[in-house]
């Protein structure tokens, strides 16, 4: 496979520091390459997937990635994109982030054979550099004017930048350079704002070897940043980060999510974080010109993505959910107990004490209407649903034979509003 061709394919070359010695020497050879993560969170999100998957099209084509969590520079902070200074984490909650996104890692690259990845560390070979080291072996290979010259830190000269911030491209080109002693690494990976911090990584490669006689080959790829078609940034949705942590967005949510693409998007996606080959995205791209109204594209975008991140059987609870709940035939009744929690989760909830209850004083209990006499209305009027049923009894009990998986009762009022009901 011609990595390089197909990643130009898909849209996701941005910038190259010498495409055609590049070229040569993915062609010609098993290259080593990385791309850094740091640890200002507890999880990565839907923003880092693109970076992720790239380092995965590598690994498919023969090359051997590495990725690299920054324990060390996540406790500085990259003032790459960023228009103020960053807030300081204590070691401690870095070292916990930096455990959590070592764990996510490993769930995307494969670890065995001839291409196996590896998750490494920066702070193993940072963390315990003395000041003098840092300054007499790495700083005095960058002057001042380079360094000024970077655009995350000529965009924040007039509003202020620490020095912390302003070494931070130091730190990061170390990485390269001892990535590239220590493991062959001879390309460094990331997205358009990590120009700066690439280039400078390759400056130090060739100074710190300026007296050697064979000139050091390494190189520098970007990626272009991923925005929608309306010119906001992807990865944001009205809930905030759509994080790659199930327990911080649900698979559900990530499945509605990519499934709510937008017509003008979705080919471009597809290209971007799928791995479907040019005919079958051509095919889904006539799809969205033809009978948009299908939203085939979307929900193959949906599906290949979720199930990259989260795997087959979270796809099929996203589904389940979304047929459930969207379906012309859904049948909230199939759910099971942790398919609920993920597609109610941000419903009003109310725990009743006891097996049973009168509809009617549920209805009121559970604040879904203000009075005894618009829960009769509603129920009367046959507003109220239970478990995707319409029912207008007035006498009915809410018991046993109306708890899905032993767990909870979905009630519907209208045509959207749904109350989870919990007992105790």
């Amino acid at each position: 496979m011609d990595i390089l061709q197909d990643l130009k394919n898909r849209g996701l070359v941005n910038q190259v520091t010498d495409e055609e010695g590049l070229q040569k020497l993915l062609n010609n050879q098993q290259v080593t390459l990385y791309c850094g993560f740091d640890p200002t969170g507890d999880s990565l999100h839907v923003g880092h997937l693109l970076t992720i998957i790239t380092l995965r099209r590598f690994q498919l084509a023969g090359h051997k990635p590495l990725a690299l969590v920054g324990g060390a520079t996540g406790l500085i902070g990259d003032p790459s994109g960023k228009k103020a200074e960053r807030t300081l984490n204590e070691e401690d909650v870095v070292r916990m982030y930096t455990d959590r996104i070592k764990d996510q890692l490993q769930k995307y690259l494969d670890f065995e054979g001839g291409e196996k990845a590896e998750v490494v560390n920066n702070y193993d070979w940072i963390g315990n550099m003395s000041v003098t080291s840092f300054l007499r072996d790495v700083g005095k290979h960058f002057s001042l004017n380079y360094m000024l010259s970077k655009e995350s830190v000529d965009s924040r000269i007039q509003s202020g930048i620490s020095f912390t911030e302003f070494s931070y491209q130091i730190l990061q080109s170390l990485d390269f350079n001892y990535l590239f002693d220590e493991k062959g690494c001879q390309l460094q990976i990331g997205g358009s704002d990590q120009w700066g911090n690439i280039t400078a990584g390759l400056e130090l490669i060739r100074r710190s070897r300026e007296t050697e006689t064979e000139q050091a080959e390494a190189y520098g790829f970007t990626i272009p940043l991923v925005t929608k078609a309306d010119g906001e940034k992807f990865g944001k949705s009205e809930g905030g980060a759509i994080w790659l942590d199930s327990a911080k967005t649900s698979p559900y949510e990530f499945y509605q999510f990519l499934i709510n693409t937008d017509d003008r998007d979705v080919v471009t996606f597809i290209r971007y974080f799928t791995f479907l080959t040019e005919n079958e995205i051509k095919e889904l791209e006539e799809e969205v010109k033809n009978q948009p109204e299908q939203r085939t594209a979307q929900r193959r975008l949906a599906e290949e993505v979720t199930t990259f991140v989260h795997g087959e059987e979270a796809l099929q609870q996203a589904q389940n959910i979304t047929q459930a709940l969207f379906g012309r035939e859904g049948n909230i009744k199939e759910l099971t107990a942790a398919e609920i929690e993920q597609g109610f989760k941000d419903v009003p909830a109310h725990v009743v004490e006891g097996n049973e209850i009168g509809l009617v004083d549920l209805l009121v209990e559970a604040g879904i209407v203000s009075s005894k006499r618009q829960a009769r209305e509603d129920v009367t009027n046959g507003a109220v649903y239970i478990n995707g049923d319409r029912c207008q009894e007035l006498d009915k009990i809410v018991g046993d034979a109306d708890k899905i998986d032993e767990a909870f009762t979905i009630i519907r009022r209208g045509k959207k509003k749904y109350f989870l009901i919990q007992y105790n």
